[in-house]
């Protein structure tokens, strides 16, 4: 399972977020090359709390 694929899981399992926002992130992410946290955030589907949460485990795995 590639990072990206953990990431998904994880935003699912997680933060419960439903597979509308993951796909909305995923399809952005392909055309302007930006992180999937970030844009999540951007589009106000995570708060800054969990966007640390969500780049604190990136760093754990």
């Amino acid at each position: 399972m590639n990072r990206q694929t953990r990431l998904i899981q994880y935003l699912q399992d997680e933060l419960a977020l439903p597979q509308d926002a993951l796909s909305l992130a995923t399809r952005f992410q392909d055309r302007t090359a930006t992180q999937i946290p970030i844009i999540l955030w951007q589009y106000g589907l995570v708060n800054i709390d969990q966007l640390g949460q969500i780049y604190d485990w990136l760093a754990s795995v």
